[in-house]
């Protein structure tokens, strides 16, 4: 009785090692609403036998709810895990799904149909080796197959199994299915997919998706199951690039260990080799690749290893080990394809926070130089991005960061943009190539800096960013600001919002974009007047707080002072001084702020000026008040 528990154990144990080693495909379903998706993913999981009783008798109770046929199983529902989903019989959410059979284990990506979640595709289609873009057979090639064909392009995948579902009902014609093919391989070549493989099925009545069908005797190429079992995956491609580590933790557990930890991104690496930290620049050799079961000589991408270094050289968290003779670019300015995935259009020149691997920095984005009408593959001007679309813009970033063109690796050239004030992913994007630009102009580097300039005014040097409606009393209180300061002796300068766009904002309107544009140029010279060690005092709307925390971020701790002039909307337009209002109101001035356009008051300034009840002496005294209570004068 022993020899055969024995036996079961060490059966066990085989296929326990045998899976272990099994290689992992990833692949997406996309395409058109109601082409069959989750059908044909749950009649995946249904055939593959990875559904538990439970699974089972749960779905066989919501077909008879929820289901579309009949009261037999529905295998979408599966998959559609969502009420909301369920209810209206589409994806809205991208769907992750489990599977393994003898040969391979899989992780498919369920991902919406509809145009308004195509922001959700390119979610799912992020980690793919392979997509499987489905057809009905009965409404042929679509826009939103085209659209997500072209995604599928543009972020890097290149294996496409063209699934022409529904054959049962088109009768299984054979003619109906070479159409669909040609013209899909006819657009597919215009956005460079070569790897394509065509195939005629049925999800819901099985035909070609275990086994050859014989309602389709016309057709000789591979099954589903059989395509995705045998398909060759990009590890290939991968290990064959230069070696590439993101530093994802520096892990230093005790005095006599440092070791800098992260996923192999790219190539392999042996200990001994000589490698180089970017964007320092410095070098080193491998001492040892530790992994949680020991150390390695040998390692490959996809692993995640430990490496510790012969030498002691400064590397943080976000940093790139890279191979010393292959290194990575390093740059701060890029071209980048952009997908915008907010509901708030992109504006050039509002600053955002770019992900890169396990690195974050600022970064704004320019006007798109264009954006893509992925249906025609035509370039169209643009002056912004909204939701779901797509562009060409450049990037720039606070800092100079490691890359690669996406087009090499996507771990090292693919990003995300994060709205900086609630946290939420507003993009993702490809990067292209370095601009010339960032290569070609350095920081010049000058004896005379904003410390010794500001010790020869004997002032600390300082911007005071006065921001309200139109109407609540900036001017008249920066000016009365600037005199006072200019009677203590201090060296200041006043921008105010009119006078500036009669001169370097002379070119901007007062859309949403222009504004932001404008308070990007004001920002900017404000730095270089603190850098001359000048007391800045600026008065502008200034309506978007993302704006005003750019401003801040481009001086010091400390020089930076926001002052709400805090004026009700009522007594600002009873003012009116300019007339401003009541054009606005009769429809003449267009996206003026409190009436058609928002504004966003301070959450935390420095000062908040209630003018209602005050005089605007009162106010001025007020801002010298908090400017000696920050240590802005002595």
């Amino acid at each position: 009785m022993a020899h055969v528990s024995d036996l079961i154990a060490t059966d066990i144990e085989r296929y326990l090692r045998q899976h272990e080693k099994k290689s992992l495909l990833r692949f997406i379903t996309c395409g058109s609403v109601d082409d069959g998706k989750s059908t044909l993913i749950g009649r995946l999981l249904y055939d593959s036998k990875m559904l538990f009783e439970d699974q089972l008798a749960a779905v066989e109770a919501d077909s008879k709810k929820w289901g579309t046929q009949g009261g037999e199983i529905d295998f979408a529902l599966l998959v559609d895990g969502l009420a909301a989903e369920r209810e209206q019989g589409i994806t809205i959410d991208v769907a992750y799904r489990f599977f393994s059979t003898e040969r391979r284990k899989f992780i498919v990506a369920d991902t919406p149909g509809h145009e308004q979640y195509t922001r959700n595709m390119v979610t799912g289609a992020s980690t793919a080796d392979v997509a499987v873009i489905l057809i009905d057979a009965r409404k042929g090639v679509l826009t939103q197959t085209r659209r997500h064909s072209f995604l599928v392009s543009l972020i890097g995948i290149r294996k496409v199994l063209l699934a022409v579902n529904k054959m049962d009902l088109v009768g299984y014609a054979e003619a109906t299915f070479r159409r669909i093919e040609d013209e899909y391989r006819g657009f597919a070549k215009q956005i460079g997919l070569d790897h394509i493989v065509a195939m005629p099925l049925s999800a819901l009545a099985g035909d070609n998706m275990l086994q050859p069908s014989e309602r389709l005797p016309w057709y000789h190429g591979p099954t589903l199951m059989g395509y995705l079992e045998t398909v060759e995956q990009d590890e290939s491609r991968q290990r064959a690039g230069a070696f590439r580590l993101p530093v994802q933790w520096v892990n230093r557990p005790n005095l006599d260990f440092r070791g800098f930890g992260g996923t192999i991104a790219g190539g392999e690496l042996r200990a001994g080799d000589r490698i180089k930290a970017l964007p320092s620049g410095r070098e080193s050799t491998v001492a040892r690749i530790v992994t949680a079961d020991g150390d390695l000589p040998h390692a490959i991408a996809g692993q995640s290893v430990t490496l510790t270094l012969a030498d002691e050289i400064d590397i943080s968290r976000g940093d790139l080990i890279v191979a010393a003779d292959a290194p990575a670019e390093v740059a701060d300015q890029f071209e980048a394809t952009l997908v915008w995935m907010a509901d708030e259009a992109m504006l050039p020149g509002r600053p955002y926070l770019l992900k890169i691997g396990p690195r974050t920095v600022n970064a704004t984005i320019t006007e798109p130089k264009y954006k893509l009408n992925v249906n025609t593959l035509e370039h169209l001007a643009a002056k912004k991005l909204d939701l779901n679309e797509i562009g060409v813009v450049n990037v720039s970033l606070d800092r100079p960061i490691a890359f690669d063109p996406y087009q090499v690796n996507r771990e090292t050239g693919g990003f995300i943009l994060i709205d900086r004030l609630n946290n939420h992913t507003v993009g993702a994007g490809m990067l292209h190539f370095a601009l010339r630009r960032s290569h070609n102009i350095q920081v010049q580097q000058v004896d005379v800096h904003k410390a010794a300039r500001a010790a020869a005014k004997h002032q600390k040097p300082a911007v005071l960013w006065l921001t309200g409606l139109s109407g609540a009393g900036k001017s008249t209180i920066a000016n009365l600001v600037e005199k006072r300061l200019h009677a203590m002796g201090r060296h200041t300068y006043l921008l105010d919002g009119d006078n500036v766009r009669h001169g370097l904002s002379r070119d901007l309107g007062f859309t949403e974009a222009d504004r932001v544009e404008n308070v990007r140029r004001i920002a900017e010279v404000a730095k270089l007047m603190v850098d001359a060690g000048l007391v800045v005092i600026t008065a502008f709307i200034s309506p978007f707080r993302a704006e005003r925390r750019m401003a801040r971020g481009l001086v010091e701790a400390g020089e930076f002072l926001e002052v709400h002039v805090d004026t009700p909307l009522e007594v600002a337009e009873a003012r009116d001084v300019k007339g401003l209002y009541k054009k606005a109101r009769r429809g003449e001035l267009l996206n003026f702020t409190g009436i058609d356009s928002p504004y966003e008051p301070p959450e935390q300034p420095e000062l908040r000026l209630q003018t209602v009840g005050f005089t605007p002496e009162q106010c001025a005294d007020r801002v010298i008040e908090r400017m000696r209570e920050l240590g802005l004068l002595d």
